[in-house]
């Protein structure tokens, strides 16, 4: 572990990120942030309809004409940093949106919502824009593996927020024309305004505050940049200074991992298929195996035995779920959700079917155990085994190290558009898909922000 105190760590990633442009982007590059950029607009669109989303867009029509930054699925244009706290919300509501398993986290609800919202107030271009997405999304990426992301979780903070608070601030930072000096004054506010408990994780009533620590994030990088652009100061060292982020909230903090050269964060995060906890989908997949794709009934299954990381029997045991986002977290649930309803059924974690006699079912022939070889590799690996043992005897296994959607198992082009186009279809079943697919793909060098904007309008 370095600790080199005399080394301005912060310092040095802010000019890296200061100095990273669109001539840095590759093809391949640019072909991964469209992909990012699609999944994102599906689910902060099909999130526009949850409860509290619609809440929010109530409160922020107080804002309405204060800015040009667009508030999705809305027809409200409102300042910046108040469309990126809603459509942070937004994004993170379906427990869907993009995952980075190394920092536990899901950057693309917090760097896109800031970004996209300076970007329609400076009328910034797709490759700026774009830059300053790739650079949030490593400042994450980063952040989380010097801070060891299971150890900061474990002692009760929510890697979403408190990493990507300085993700949004380095994406508008950048958008606001700062160089290096600036992002890490930005980094000096965020410091100050990084927060984000897993509480919600221990109680039944309150626990969707987890879909608002995105929008927090988003609201607070965003103004964390304008407050650096507008002069004021801030501790520079914000990262690895005697009271910066990584003495506070990272037990054993390796500080090199700032540094460290590789290939963007971008390609290594994961997409959701599945509308439940990361760390679950690999369970998924082995349960497609087992089953023979689903189609085994529940007559014929004795047992169902669920081993990986011990997170796993530690936190995700929950039998009886009492809100959507418990389920969402609740291994056994899941299991009856995907065996009853199937896999892609976002509307399985619904209140409504919460009591379901058909997932219940399925739901108690669950055991949940540690499994040392996955213990080792997580959190670079959200991997599990699967064991089903058949009333008949027989006895059916499956290790999934790379569910679908990781970096090394990826959705296709084919399977986003699927994903976006149901989740656009709970909102607004006439919004044109594939004009917002071909917007997206065309959002680069020089085309500006206002024409998808303008597709993310909820259509009268």
């Amino acid at each position: 572990m370095s600790n080199a105190t005399n080394i301005d760590y912060s310092a040095m990633l802010a000019k890296k990120l200061a100095n990273f442009s669109a001539s840095n982007l590759s093809s391949a590059d640019t072909g991964q942030l469209a992909r990012l950029l699609f999944d994102f607009c599906g689910v902060s669109y099909g999130g526009a309809d949850r409860s509290w989303v619609a809440s929010l867009h109530d409160w922020a029509q107080r804002f309405s004409g204060t800015g040009k930054s667009r508030i999705i699925a809305s027809d409200l244009l409102v300042a910046p940093q108040v469309a990126a706290l809603v459509n942070g919300v937004a994004a993170h509501s379906f427990e869907l949106d993009d995952t980075h398993d190394a920092s536990m986290s899901h950057p693309g609800s917090v760097v896109f919502p800031a970004a996209l919202a300076v970007a329609a107030e400076l009328g910034s271009s797709a490759e700026d824009v774009l830059a300053a997405v790739a650079a949030g999304y490593e400042t994450i990426a980063r952040l989380g593996r010097a801070a060891g992301a299971n150890r900061v979780i474990a002692a009760g903070y929510h890697p979403t927020p408190v990493f990507g608070v300085f993700g949004a601030a380095t994406a508008a930072a950048k958008l606001y024309g700062l160089g290096a000096d600036g992002i890490a004054r930005a980094w000096g506010h965020a410091l100050s305004l990084t927060a984000g408990s897993m509480q919600f994780s221990q109680e039944e009533v309150g626990a969707e505050v987890k879909r608002v620590h995105a929008g927090y994030a988003a609201h607070n990088g965003v103004i964390a940049a304008q407050f650096s652009l507008a002069g004021i100061e801030a501790p520079r060292r914000a990262l690895d200074g005697r009271y910066g982020f990584l003495s506070l909230y990272a037990e054993k903090a390796d500080l090199d991992d700032l540094l460290v050269e590789g290939p963007l964060a971008i390609h290594e995060i994961s997409l959701k298929p599945y509308a439940c906890c990361r760390l679950l989908h690999s369970m998924i997949d082995g349960l497609r195996e087992v089953t023979n794709n689903f189609s085994l009934a529940i007559d014929e299954v004795e047992s169902i035995h669920v081993s990986g990381p011990s997170k796993l029997p530690q936190q995700h045991v929950v039998m009886r779920p009492a809100t959507p986002m418990a389920a969402q977290y609740s291994l056994p649930y899941t299991v009856g959700a995907t065996l009853a309803f199937g896999p892609s059924r976002f509307d399985a974690f619904e209140e409504a079917n919460l009591a379901d006699p058909a997932i219940l079912k399925w739901a108690d022939k669950v055991e949940v155990g540690e499994d040392p070889e996955f213990e080792q590799v997580y959190p670079a690996y959200f991997g599990t085994q699967t064991r089903l043992t058949l009333k008949s005897g027989e006895v059916r296994v499956a290790r999934v190290l790379n569910s679908k959607g990781t970096a090394a198992n990826p959705m296709s082009m084919e399977e986003i558009r699927s994903k976006v186009t149901g989740l656009i279809g709970v909102v607004s079943p006439d919004l044109d898909v594939a004009s917002l697919e071909k917007s997206v793909l065309g959002f680069q060098g020089t085309a500006s922000v206002d024409e998808l904007q303008a597709r993310l309008a909820r259509p009268a």
